[in-house]
Order: structure tokens, then C-alpha cells, then sequence
């Protein structure tokens, strides 16, 4: 990039984005601000919770206006700087805009095994888990009604990024490769977001049988010779809870058999937007994804895809642990 601009950081709650955003601040010269530091404060001076704060503030506008008020400052300052907020995208023009998401158990442990403080302390996997979702969703609803706007929707976002295997340092990578104009500069330029996914979350869309070239040794050796950042991005489809290949299967498969934890992926269509034929991700997803594609994937590759509720009522569907299922 010719022009240095800002990056702010939002995302799942233990997706990494204090972790990502220190050490991003320190590789770039830029001075971080943290909002989540700061509510955490305004929990602890009112002996809350984060939940509680979250709760609260969705009947006291007086707690997000202090700080969107010093966001809008921030932003209209001019200043380059990295910002970790869940809502800096809505208030940064000029900055690259990044989503951190993870698998919710494994965001639920990450948070379960740091020190815990006065505004966040949790018992156990499970509760960890329900109180992430309550505080996100209470988040989500709040951000609705008083902006108008909807943090789950990517297309909000420049660049995201599935933290879930991958470790803190490949995440930094990719994102200040991406900040540099090294990496994904077609998609971020001509039709963002940017998606760098964990290709064991990616949902294939056609039979294993059908798709030619996947055992392609020269294929797979040349992908993993050249790292992911040289594959060409996957086309995706998302239901606003699923990853789907809409075009790509073999770049996905060679992603899978050379062990990358991130595979660039532009996004096609997300819930509601049309993929194919007038056909809704959810619908596309909805009819495309069987239990058979699912068991043979997993199979073939050494994973295991949750399988979604579509999928588990359809006729064909078998239990974990019978053949054809990889668990």
C-alpha cells in the first residue's frame, strides 16, 4: 500500500485480537488502542461483569457514547494507529478492517485458561462457552438497534480471518502481508472481504467421486512448495454460521494434504445474497451439503466437520462412528 492507514481489529470474544493486534502495533511503529480495556475498566468501576456491562448498557446509551465519542475522535485525528474495538470498523473510513473469528469451543478454552479478572471469570467449558455467545449476541443486538449495522455480516469487514489452528504468529503474517499489499491485493482492491480460512472448516459442496485431480502429486507438491499465499483464492459461499466451497475443491484439498492452516478465499455470496440460479448461500448450502459429501471429505482428508442440522435430518444421514464417517 502507498498510503499507511490505520488497521482495526474486531471479532469473535478469544479470537486473538489482543494478542494479534500488541504485536501488529509493535512490528508497524503504531500506537494500539483497546476499547475492550477499556470497557473492562468501566465493568470493574461499576463491580460488573463484561456480560453485566453488555447487559446494562443496552438500557444506558451513556455507556457506548462515551466511547464511541472517543473512537470518532481517534479516527477523525488522522492518526495511523491500530485499534481493537468492536466497532472501530463503523467509525475508521480509511482502514484496513479486520474480522477475527474461531470455533466457539475452541474460543470458549482459550478464554477458560487466561487469568481471569473481576470482569470476566468463568467455571467451565460449557459456561465459558453460553456466556461468549450471551455477550456477543447481546453485542449484535445492541449495535442493531442503536446503529443500525450488523457486526456478524463479513462484507463489513476488509480482511477475515479464521484463528481457530492458526498460531498467533502465521495469523500476524498474513494480516501485515495483507496491510503491506503482499497478499490478496486483487480481492481486497476489487471485492472485499479478504477471507484467510482454516481449510478444516470448509464445507465441500460436491462429491469426492466427481472431482477430478484431487490426488494430483504435482498439483499437491507444487501448492505446498509455494506456500498459500501463491494459491489462488477459493471462491466461497457463507451461511452466516458455514464456510462452502462454491468453486475451488481442488486448491481446498491441496490446501488440506500440504497442512496450511490458512487458505485465502474470496467470498461470493453470504446468507441471503444469491451464489447460483437465484439460489440463497443458506438454500445453495442447504442443498448442496449432504451427509455423504461431508463423511467422504472427512475421510479423504483426516478431518471432521461438525455436520450441520440440515444434514443430520436428511434420510441418509448415519451415526457418528458407523462407517463412512471420520471421527
Amino acid at each position: 500500500m502507498t498510503v499507511r492507514q490505520s488497521i482495526v481489529f474486531n471479532g469473535d470474544l478469544g479470537s486473538g485480537k489482543s494478542t494479534v493486534s500488541v504485536e501488529i502495533a509493535k512490528r508497524l511503529g503504531l500506537r494500539r488502542v483497546s476499547v475492550g480495556d477499556l470497557y473492562r475498566q468501566m465493568a470493574q468501576e461499576r463491580q460488573m461483569t463484561a456480560l453485566q456491562l453488555n447487559l446494562h448498557a443496552e438500557l444506558d446509551q451513556a455507556v457506548d457514547g462515551y466511547v464511541d465519542q472517543l473512537q470518532r475522535d481517534i479516527a477523525a485525528s488522522g492518526e495511523s494507529l491500530v485499534m481493537d474495538s468492536r466497532l472501530a470498523w463503523h467509525f475508521f473510513g480509511d482502514a484496513l478492517k479486520v474480522h477475527m473469528i474461531t470455533e466457539p469451543g475452541e474460543a470458549a478454552r482459550r478464554v477458560l485458561a487466561r487469568p481471569s479478572g473481576p470482569a470476566e471469570s468463568y467455571t467451565s467449558l460449557e459456561e465459558a462457552k453460553a456466556k461468549l455467545r450471551e455477550r456477543s449476541e447481546s453485542e449484535r443486538s445492541r449495535f442493531l438497534v442503536r446503529y443500525g449495522v450488523d457486526k456478524a455480516r463479513l462484507r463489513n469487514y476488509d480482511l477475515v480471518c479464521d484463528t481457530t489452528r492458526a498460531n498467533a504468529e502465521e495469523v500476524i503474517e498474513h494480516i501485515v502481508a495483507a496491510y503491506q499489499g503482499d497478499l490478496g491485493a486483487d480481492v481486497l482492491r476489487d471485492g472485499p472481504p479478504l477471507l484467510l480460512l482454516d481449510p478444516a472448516r470448509v464445507y465441500p459442496t460436491e462429491d469426492i467421486t466427481t472431482l477430478r485431480g484431487l490426488w494430483d502429486s504435482e498439483f499437491v507438491d507444487g501448492v505446498a512448495g509455494a506456500g498459500d499465499a501463491a494459491l489462488e483464492p477459493l471462491r466461497i459461499g457463507y451461511t452466516g454460521e458455514y464456510f462452502f466451497v462454491v468453486d475451488g475443491h481442488r486448491r481446498l484439498s491441496a490446501a488440506l494434504q500440504s497442512g496450511f492452516p490458512l487458505v485465502p478465499a474470496q467470498l461470493v455470496a453470504e446468507v441471503d445474497e444469491p451464489v447460483v440460479g437465484g439460489m440463497s448461500a443458506v438454500e445453495y448450502f442447504t442443498a448442496q451439503v449432504r451427509p455423504g459429501t461431508v463423511y467422504d471429505w472427512e475421510a479423504a482428508h483426516g478431518i471432521q466437520l461438525p455436520l450441520p442440522e440440515h444434514a443430520l435430518l436428511a434420510g441418509d444421514a448415519v451415526l457418528a462412528g458407523e462407517p463412512g464417517h471420520a471421527g
